[in-house]
């Protein structure tokens, strides 16, 4: 195949598979299943077999099953890490994606790449579409659908094991069709996604701890006191024996301290979790004749020992990279912090880690140093709670922009969401920004508007601190004042900014150095990384 046409195929399929966030057969069943949630485990399991695997075969692969609200994904990658360090081919199936969809499910730490993604993508959704007539048109919903799609990459490219995060909540998450893993995690607990999972701690638990199966280890971190107790029933009625995590100190090495490759201590939790979920799956799976942690009675919870960590195991921890969790980018005078926290514990750590490093950069800055927040947040996060624990950080600008990359969406097919209008997006920065100025105490300033001529005027011009633009690029072109060759590629369209705005500008231009902080949202660092690590896009 043709360079050309092999494009045009890998962009077909990734257009294809947005049509299924839009797809009304799809949205009808989601709205079915809320009210029933045990219909989505039968539902996966139809579209599974319609896609030519069945439940049997997943019980071919070694999988390590993780879920919870907080460092979930970073349990997962030290993990993969980890075991790939001791050679094992590894599948990792993830979400969301930052840039490409191709992030989401890995071999060997590394997406697949687009031959590989175009070729699985028309197996599977081939297989699906040509038997929707005989079951009433449907088609599984986007996340479904990649969870399908993992499946059948990693039985074909026969990885050694998979590292499966759940999505949301986890007895009714579409990866729990899984029945025998070797070993399950449960991350920190936490309040989140409460329209699917529920508005406690306990029910949220309940959701978590559906992600057990008989006899089979699970391993937790602490966890809040209601939540343990309901985790501790959940093993119980399953016949799962759960094991709570030592801390990250109990560990003792040769090296001394363990040195991690993802930054900020709430990770210390997730690589005791790892180091749990990577020795029980090395001892079950490839010494069947070492003690087996499942024999234990699962009517206890245990407090899991701390052993002492193989050299692999501590290079795999050292190792581990994560993006856009506490992940810092210098481009010269700019440095970019980027952290996708998005629920009030996350932010409050990201807080913490981003005075810590930030001190630090400042420390060696040659001059004086101007910083910049950059922020969004989707869905039903509480926004004005998240941008209040930020107000510490004495940021000299706020600004704010929907999760859109740039203004020309022809280029953008791997972070569309079709789920919400561009309208919404705007009013909700517009709602952040007026927080922020609440929180700074500026409540005799009036509103603010868009900045980018020709766009959307919601509301009228008035002088203000903080600034709102129509994308993620905008927002960093006029946060970079032209000091990142990167952003000043003269591919990337500049849009014409008002002249009034760019005089508010100054102080960026006169900083010896720019910090800026992204957050609040995933879908936001991701779009952010697209223009700044343009390897990503690739």
């Amino acid at each position: 195949m043709s360079d050309k046409r092999f494009y045009l195929s890998w962009m077909d399929a990734v257009c294809t598979l947005n049509t299924l966030q839009t797809n009304a057969s799809a949205l009808e069943q989601v709205r079915r299943e809320r009210s029933n949630p045990q219909l989505q485990l039968q539902a996966m399991k139809g579209f599974l077999e319609r896609s030519g695997l069945t439940v049997d075969e997943l019980d071919h692969l070694n999988i390590i099953h993780v879920t919870g609200t907080k460092g979930k994904g970073s349990t997962c990658a030290f993990t993969e890490q980890i075991l790939r360090s001791y050679g094992f081919r590894t599948g990792f199936y993830s979400s969301p994606h930052l840039v490409q969809v191709r992030e989401r499910i890995r071999i060997n730490g590394q997406p697949i790449g687009k031959e590989l993604f175009t070729k699985y993508f028309w197996q599977v959704y081939g297989r699906l579409d040509e038997t929707k007539d005989a079951h009433g048109g449907t088609m599984p919903a986007y996340f479904r659908f990649l969870t399908i799609l993992a499946f059948h990459v990693f039985l074909q490219e026969k990885v050694d094991l998979a590292v499966i995060e759940v999505g949301i909540g986890g007895a009714y998450d579409c990866t729990n069709i899984i029945r025998r893993p070797w070993v399950c995690g449960i991350s920190s607990l936490g309040i989140d996604h409460t329209q699917i999972l529920g508005d406690t701690i306990e029910k949220i638990a309940w959701q978590k701890g559906g992600i057990f199966k008989p006899g089979v280890p699970a391993f937790t971190v602490k966890q809040p006191e209601d939540a343990m107790a309901v985790l501790k029933d959940r093993a119980k009625e399953i016949k799962c024996p759960l094991w709570v995590c030592p801390s990250m100190e109990d560990y003792q090495a040769d090296c001394g301290p363990l040195r991690l490759g993802l930054a900020g201590q709430h990770q210390h939790s997730n690589a005791s979790l790892a180091l749990q979920l990577s020795h029980t799956w090395l001892q079950r799976r490839c010494l069947p004749g070492e003690r087996d942690m499942s024999d234990n009675l699962w009517t206890r919870r245990l407090q899991a020992t701390a052993f002492k960590p193989s050299p692999i195991m501590v290079k795999g921890l050292a190792d581990t990279e994560w993006p856009g969790r506490n992940q810092t980018l210098k481009h010269g005078a700019v440095t970019y912090f980027l952290d996708g926290a998005h629920t009030m514990r996350s932010m409050l750590a990201c807080v913490q880690w981003f005075r810590e490093i930030a001190a630090q950069h400042e420390r060696n800055a040659s001059g004086p140093v101007a910083r910049v927040l950059l922020f969004n947040a989707t869905g039903e996060r509480d926004s004005a709670a998240m941008l209040k624990l930020l107000v510490p950080c004495h940021f000299d600008f706020a600004v704010f922009c929907p999760n859109i990359t740039e203004a020309i969406a022809s280029c953008n097919a791997d972070q569309q969401n079709f789920n919400v209008s561009v309208e919404n997006m705007l009013t909700r920065c517009l709602d952040n920004e007026h927080s922020w100025r609440l929180h700074n105490s500026m409540q005799d300033k009036a509103g603010s508007q868009l900045l980018i001529e020709g766009t959307l005027p919601l509301v009228p011009e008035k002088k203000t601190d903080t600034l709102v633009f129509p994308c993620i690029l905008s927002a960093l072109q006029w946060i970079t004042q032209g000091r990142d060759s990167v952003l000043a590629d003269p591919a990337k369209t500049v849009l014409p900014v008002k002249a009034s705005i760019m005089a508010k500008a100054a102080p960026l231009c006169d900083a010896a150095e720019i910090h800026v902080l992204i957050t609040g949202s995933l879908h936001l660092v991701g779009g952010a990384l697209k223009h700044l690590d343009p390897a990503s896009s690739k």
